[in-house]
């Protein structure tokens, strides 16, 4: 476990910071403060015991305090920044008390995070008044735009027949896959398999399967020069209006504007 996790906690009242420049493999953890994360120049996922959150870039996560989780990344990372802030400092009524998420970054959030970019440990109103007075400015900010988290969750499992399937899935999204043909190659029937996912995965195999090839889609708007036609047929769409639709049912936003408002 990563050293500086042990300190977050120290002192109940402060802000603690911790920037690495280095990505940082970390295992299931939790801790009595709320998380404020930010990855700059890669994109990153959010883990918990049942769901990933996908978080591409110019968004932060936000993790509730008490929330086993860890974050994992499938592109080399320039910064990875967070900000850990005692429950006390977020009212009792607000969502983020209760429900995480990734949110977008705005312009001044960014610079506000940037600022921070010296900080490292404890931040609080008896040390060092002024760099607090700043975390609860940044704090507000926070407030303000958490209001509409990305809708990109995709459930996982312990299950021992689904993980591989599930394994299967994403190695082979540019692939033509349905539940019989994938029922088959596991030994499952249709009818079971198609029980597991709704019983396991609270989705339907068919759901889970677009959620994948819209988020490996979005990794690839984000990190490869790949035209958005290219980019459909490598996530396992036959067309580009077939892939246009899916993506904006999801993310509630073209393709193009995605790549445009997050590169």
């Amino acid at each position: 476990m990563a050293s500086f996790l042990s300190r977050v906690d120290n002192n109940p009242s402060s802000v603690f910071i911790h920037h690495s420049k280095i990505e940082e493999h970390i295992p299931m953890h939790c801790h009595d403060k709320h998380q404020m994360s930010y990855v700059e120049g890669g994109v990153a996922f959010l883990n918990t015991k049942k769901k990933s959150y996908f978080f591409p870039a110019r968004h932060f996560i936000w993790i509730p305090a008490g929330r086993e989780h860890n974050v994992t990344s499938r592109t080399s990372v320039k910064m990875v920044h967070n900000i850990y802030f005692p429950k006390t400092l977020i009212p009792t009524n607000h969502k983020l008390q209760k429900h995480g998420g990734i949110f977008p970054v705005t312009n001044l959030l960014m610079e506000m995070i940037y600022y921070t970019e010296n900080w490292n440990g404890d931040i609080n109103k008896l040390q060092k008044k002024s760099n607090y007075e700043f975390m609860l400015a940044l704090k507000n900010i926070v407030l303000d735009v958490a209001e509409t988290p990305l809708p990109v969750v995709l459930p996982t499992t312990e299950n021992e027949i689904l993980r591989p399937i599930l394994k299967y899935i994403h190695q082979n999204i540019e692939k033509p896959l349905n539940l019989e043909g994938i029922a088959y190659e596991f030994g499952q029937s249709s009818r079971t398999l198609s029980r597991l996912f709704q019983k396991n995965m609270e989705m339907s195999f068919l759901q889970y399967v677009k959620l994948t090839r819209i988020i490996k889609s979005m990794e690839l708007l984000l990190q490869s020069e790949l035209s958005i036609t290219q980019i459909a047929f490598s996530c396992g769409y036959n067309s580009l209006s077939a892939f246009s639709y899916a993506f904006q049912q999801i993310v509630h936003r073209s393709p193009i504007n995605f790549r445009k408002q997050n590169r």
